[in-house]
C-alpha cells in the first residue's frame, strides 16, 4: 500500500501563483511524489484565536518568502511535529535554510529524507486584563511587543521576574523575545544576540525614561511579568510576532515564559549559527569574492527562469526577481533581523 506524501507550499502574499519560483516548487514536489497544497494568503489572526492547522499526514511545509512569511507559516504548524523549510526571497532570511537557486536540490533531499531538524523554543504569552475576564493565552516564535497605541504619553509599566518586581519605569514599550527573536526587533532596540540553542527569554525596554533600564535575560523555568500600571494614561496594544494583536487597558498584566511547544525547522546543512550570523549581517567573515559569486549565480538563475517562462514583465527589482538577495542589501540585517517586515 502506497502512503500518500503531502507537502504544503506557503508563499509571500505578493508573490503570484504563476511566479516561476512558485511553479518550480510545486512541480518539483509533485515530481518527487508529493501531493501539494498551495497556501498564498496567511492573514493575521486575533490574539489567542485558534489557527488552522496543516493536515496530520503533512510531511513538510515549504515557505517561499522571507522570515515574515515563515512567521505566518508557523501558525499552520504550531502544536504539530511538521517541519518548515524556508526558501529565502526576502532581505535577510535568518530562519530560511537556502536561497531560491538551490530549490531543486533542496526538494530532492527533502524527498529522500536527507535533512535534520532544528528545534526552536517558543514563548508562551498570557494576558490578564484585570477586568475579571479569563486569561488569554497565545504564543510567539520571535517576540511579544507591548507598545503605545498612539503618539500620546509614555506607558507606565512594572517589570517582574519570577513574581518579584524588578523595576518600574515609563517607556514607549517593552519587548520580550526568544533566542530566535533576539536577531529581530529586540536586536534593533539594543538587545544582545542569543544563540538559538539557548533556552532563554530576554526583556528589552523601548526608549525607557530611566537611568538603569538594561535588557534582562532569564533561563528556562523563569517567567517575566509586565504590568501596565493602572495610572498609565496612554492606550497600548500587544503584538505577538507582529501578527496577532490585542488592545490593552491599564491594569493588564502580561506573563511570558518558555512554551512546551517547539517550532521545527528543516536543515539541509550543518552550518553553525555563527556562520549564518556572519553571512546574514554581512560581517567581514564573508569574503567579497564569495558575495560576488553568489550574486552572479542568483542573477543567472533569475534570467534563466524569466527566459524559460517568457515572463518578460518580471523585471529586476520587483518581488518576483530572484536575484534580489541578501548579498545586495548591506546593512539590512542590522535594521531588520528576522522581523516580519523584512520580507521581499
Amino acid at each position: 500500500m502506497t502512503v500518500e506524501r503531502r507537502a504544503v507550499v506557503v508563499t509571500h502574499a505578493r508573490l503570484r501563483q504563476t511566479s516561476p519560483v512558485v511553479r518550480e516548487a510545486v512541480d518539483e514536489l509533485a515530481s518527487a511524489g508529493f501531493t501539494v497544497e498551495l497556501v498564498d494568503n496567511m492573514p493575521a489572526r486575533c490574539f489567542g484565536s485558534a489557527s488552522s492547522k496543516v493536515r496530520e499526514n503533512t510531511e513538510i511545509v515549504v515557505v517561499l518568502g522571507g522570515d515574515g512569511t515563515i512567521l505566518g507559516a508557523a501558525e499552520l504548524t504550531y502544536g504539530t511535529n511538521v517541519p518548515i523549510l524556508g526558501v529565502n526571497l526576502g532581505h535577510v532570511g535568518f530562519l530560511a535554510e537556502f536561497e531560491s537557486f538551490q530549490l531543486q536540490e533542496a526538494i530532492r533531499r527533502i524527498a529522500s529524507h536527507d535533512y535534520s531538524i532544528d528545534e526552536r523554543t517558543l514563548a508562551r504569552v498570557e494576558v490578564t486584563t484585570g477586568e475579571g475576564d479569563e486569561p488569554l493565552v497565545d504564543w510567539a516564535l520571535n517576540d511579544m511587543a507591548l507598545q503605545q497605541a498612539g503618539r500620546g504619553r509614555m506607558l507606565d509599566v512594572s517589570v517582574g521576574v519570577d513574581g518579584v518586581e524588578a523595576s518600574s519605569f515609563s517607556c514607549d514599550g517593552v519587548i520580550v523575545s526568544t533566542a530566535t527573536g533576539s536577531t529581530a526587533y529586540a536586536f534593533s532596540a539594543g538587545g544582545p544576540i542569543i544563540w538559538p540553542n539557548v533556552e532563554a527569554l530576554q526583556l528589552v525596554p523601548l526608549a525607557a525614561h530611566a537611568l538603569f533600564t538594561r535588557p534582562l535575560i532569564i533561563g528556562a523555568g523563569s517567567t517575566f511579568s509586565v504590568d501596565l500600571l493602572k495610572d498609565s494614561t496612554s492606550p497600548a496594544f500587544l503584538s505577538n510576532d507582529g501578527r496577532r494583536t490585542m488592545a490593552l487597558t491599564p491594569g493588564s498584566r502580561i506573563t511570558v515564559s518558555l512554551s512546551e511547544n517547539k517550532l521545527r525547522l528543516a536543515r539541509l546543512s550543518g552550518v553553525p549559527f555563527t556562520d549564518r550570523l556572519v553571512t546574514k549581517f554581512n560581517l567581514p567573515g564573508v569574503s567579497l569574492r564569495e558575495r560576488a559569486r553568489l550574486q552572479e549565480r542568483c542573477r543567472e538563475q533569475a534570467i534563466t527562469r524569466r527566459t524559460d517562462d517568457g515572463a518578460d514583465d518580471e523585471t529586476p527589482g520587483t518581488e518576483h526577481d530572484l536575484s534580489t538577495d541578501f548579498i545586495n542589501r548591506r546593512g539590512d540585517g542590522a535594521r531588520h533581523g528576522s522581523r516580519g517586515d523584512s520580507d521581499a
